[in-house]
């Protein structure tokens, strides 16, 4: 909303300096955005003196000046008709930017140079006149600015408004403001309307046949109208808060919305067919051309403006083609109505206008306001149109309810904002902006809301007043009473954190997606028919249609980052996610929220460096990444199996693992599918983790058990064995853990090979067992004997088979 410090001074007197003003206006919630010199043009233009004029050399029509800009003398080719020796006008000066946008620079016009431009009204902005040179008193010195020798100051106030305030989309309503900032009146304006002949109601008729989205429709007739170009006073009150002006007739409809905040419409009575208004809603996929001439197909919603046989505008939003104020019109009915907000922002986002009709109806606009507007305009009309006013004025009025009266508890408006106002101070503060207030008992204040004020509609609201009124400065800087003991972050909250600190530290970056995802996400993975995450929990407004149901998995998600990285030339990634899963539930409303983990390795194992070679991270990364974390969280007895090919779906058969505990399954390390990782353009391999991480945040340990350093050394001996393809090599070290040795510290796998001389089927298993006594020194004899018996154990076990 842009005010003109110059056209609110005609309402209310502005004693204060700009930026004071601008910061007091910001203070009480109209926030001021920006700042600016209406005739900051006018800046490089000064007060030029003609010494002498000679005839153009190369044209009849111009003539070259020799004038004073007070430092010197410039030449300027000029074609005025009233250019003389002698004269003063403004000089523009090489630089100087014109309203119109033209950017003066010095150039040769028929083979003469000119140095500036002598200007006529039009071309400063400052008149109508472009018929020769705007001449200046002869007794302005040459060289002034022409600002200051003219006394031309006006300032533009940007102001942001919020959708609950409008009344402030008005030159009145600011001025209303700045008059209880400064504690002064505010005067609006005084008219009166021409004597008036005939009766309206003999010539035209108004009927609503749709009260619920306008409740009251009023109008009034002119005849004899003459549709001219506006006087210079309104053309510069609309431009210079960036309207265009048009014609007498629409731009007095433009001046009075700007001035007042109610929107108008000018429709040619002799255009309107029966010569009368209905309004009613439009039928379905009717046809209908605005003003932008655009043709429309609008649907039942849509409230219309029509006379006796068709529709001549779209009711608060756009006047029709078929009814516009032409050059020859003669008569004029102007319409002023109120409304419903809801229907009129139903009606501008379905056809894609904004007006600034609409953008004033669909806040609210004071009901009661009316017939003042509507005067207003007619008034005006009848003075610059020379027209003649038709006595009466139609004013259908559905409206039943009367001003609203609320209850303010004085003490409770003090406790809730924290301050200590009088019951006085607060009906005074209401009573400038024209709230009506009496007293009601002891710390009541009973307070008539004005019919502009459509955003006051409970006692919270009339705080709200008193606290941006008394100063949102004044209110006391407080603290709130807070204990010094902290509370204790939930377990799956501080796990949810240790894992993220875990995977950091192994080099992961943490992605956060949306809870959100597409519906076809578990045919892209392509989960089972019957597996229970295909039972999704949908949106009843999604943002999109990749966004239209609750994730039932991680997996989605990850991937999908996975695939955005790496069609960024980001091709070595180790990403994580930590979410919620929603499930649901056939005995509960709501879904289950289970706490999941999930991660992505692609690329290189290493950063590249000069002292390593790229090597591609394979699923034995992955896996170990899940066993480091298992080890951070104090989780211990962590196995890990083979998954069926059968229960594969979006990690490849034969390459992926499930993760157990005791027998109970965490989750899956293996291979992303091709299918899927097709599906979801990954161009190369790619392995990934899913955990829950609520069963592991249960199994996670924070105690440390001391164990005190080894006193005797450690021996070592390889046991190497050849058993059938199919017996997972971690079952042959699970199994020697489970015989109980008491000197076995530690072994673990250090070479598995498969054919030629191993026969087939076969494959050659190594592993290193660790001995070692807290007690002594092991002796070889003691340590082979245990050796041959852990090793003859695992071949009646497994079947298996020393090499030759």
């Amino acid at each position: 909303m842009k005010v003109s410090l110059n056209w609110l001074k005609e309402y209310v007197s502005i004693d204060m300096a700009i930026p004071d003003l601008a910061d007091a206006l910001t203070m009480a919630g109209l926030e001021v955005e920006a700042v600016e010199d209406r005739f900051a043009h006018l800046e490089t233009v000064v007060v030029g003196q003609v010494v002498d004029v000679a005839p153009h050399p190369n044209a009849d029509r111009l003539k070259l000046c020799r004038v004073d800009d007070g430092t010197g003398l410039v030449t300027v080719v000029c074609g005025a008709p009233n250019v003389a020796a002698g004269v003063r006008a403004p000089l523009a000066r090489v630089g100087t930017q014109l309203p119109d946008g033209t950017l003066l620079a010095k150039t040769v016009i028929r083979g003469e140079t000119s140095e500036g431009m002598l200007c006529s009204e039009v071309e400063l902005g400052l008149g109508l006149d472009g018929s020769g040179l705007m001449l200046l008193d002869g007794d302005l010195p040459p060289g002034n600015s022409l600002k200051a020798a003219l006394n031309l100051f006006d300032c533009i106030l940007e102001i942001g408004l919020t959708p609950n305030r409008p009344d402030c989309l008005s030159m009145m309503g600011v001025a209303r403001e700045i008059a209880a900032i400064q504690g002064v009146s505010m005067n609006p304006p005084v008219f009166s309307l021409p004597d008036a002949q005939g009766d309206i109601r003999a010539l035209t008729s108004v009927t609503i046949e749709a009260p619920d989205h306008c409740p009251r429709y009023a109008a009034r007739l002119l005849e004899q109208v003459t549709v001219a170009p506006s006087p210079y006073w309104l053309q510069d009150r609309l431009r210079s808060v960036g309207v265009r002006p048009i014609n007498n007739l629409v731009d007095v409809t433009n001046f009075v919305m700007l001035e007042t905040g109610q929107p108008l419409h000018a429709f040619d009575f002799d255009h309107l067919s029966g010569h009368r208004i209905v309004v009613r809603t439009a039928a379905d996929q009717e046809l209908f051309t605005t003003l932008d001439q655009k043709a429309r197909r609008l649907s039942d919603q849509v409230l219309m403006i029509c006379d006796g046989e068709k529709p001549v505008a779209v009711g608060g939003v756009m006047g029709g083609l078929n009814s516009e104020i032409e050059a020859t019109t003669t008569r004029v009915l102007i319409e002023s109505a109120c409304f419903d907000p809801i229907s009129i922002r139903r009606t501008s986002k379905a056809l894609g206008l904004n007006t600034d009709a609409s953008h004033r109806f669909e806040r609210g606009v004071d009901p009661a306001g009316t017939l003042f507007a509507l005067n207003r305009a007619a008034g005006l009309m009848a003075e610059l149109g020379k027209g003649r006013l038709v006595d009466g004025v139609i004013d259908e009025d559905f409206r039943t309810s009367g001003p609203l009266v609320l209850s303010l508890d004085v003490p409770a408006t003090n406790v809730l904002l924290g301050t200590d106002l009088e019951r006085d101070r607060m009906a005074t503060l209401l009573e400038s902006i024209e709230f009506e207030v009496q007293s009601d008992g002891d710390g009541v204040l009973r307070v008539q809301v004005p019919s502009f004020r459509v955003d006051v509609t409970r006692p919270h609201d009339l705080m709200e007043e008193v606290a941006r009124l008394s100063g949102y400065n004044e209110i006391p800087t407080t603290f709130p009473m807070l204990p010094a003991q902290g509370t204790t972050p939930s377990p799956l909250m501080v796990r949810r954190n240790q894992v993220r600190d875990i995977l950091s530290g192994f080099g992961f970056f943490e992605a956060v997606n949306y809870s959100f995802i597409s519906a076809d996400s578990c045919d892209r993975i392509q989960l089972d028919a019957n597996d229970p995450r295909r039972h999704h929990v949908a949106l009843l407004n999604p943002i999109s249609e990749e966004q239209a149901v609750m994730r039932t998995t991680l997996v989605p998600g990850i991937l999908e980052a996975g695939q955005r990285n790496i069609a960024r030339q980001q091709t070595s990634l180790r990403l994580f996610e930590v979410g919620k899963v929603f499930l649901p539930q056939s005995d509960a409303p709501l879904p289950l929220e289970k706490e999941m983990l999930v991660g992505l390795w692609t690329g290189r194992r290493e950063k590249a460096a000069w002292h390593t070679r790229e090597v591609a991270c394979d699923f034995f990364d992955i896996k170990g990444t899940v066993q480091g974390l298992a080890l951070a969280l104090g989780i211990t007895a962590l196995s890990f199996s083979e998954m069926p090919d059968g229960q594969c779906r979006y990690t490849r058969a034969g390459r992926t693992a499930q993760v157990l505990h005791d027998g109970r399954v965490l989750g899956l390390v293996g291979e992303v599918d091709a299918g899927v990782a097709d599906t979801y353009n990954l161009k190369q391999q790619a392995f990934i983790f899913e955990l829950d991480l609520e069963i592991m945040g249960g199994l996670a340990s924070d105690s440390k058990q001391m164990k005190p350093i080894p006193r005797f050394p450690s021996t070592s001996r390889d046991i190497t064995v050849i058993v059938d393809q199919a017996i997972e090599s971690g079952r042959l070290l699970d199994a020697v853990v489970q015989f109980g040795e008491e000197l076995v510290e530690d072994l673990y796998l250090f070479d598995v090979f498969a054919g030629d001389p191993i026969p087939a089927g076969k494959k050659s298993v190594s592993f290193r067992v660790v001995y070692r006594s807290a007690e002594r020194t092991l002796e070889d004899e003691t340590v082979n004997t245990i050796h041959h018996h852990l090793t003859h154990r695992l071949i009646t076990e497994f079947g298996a088979a020393l090499p030759a």
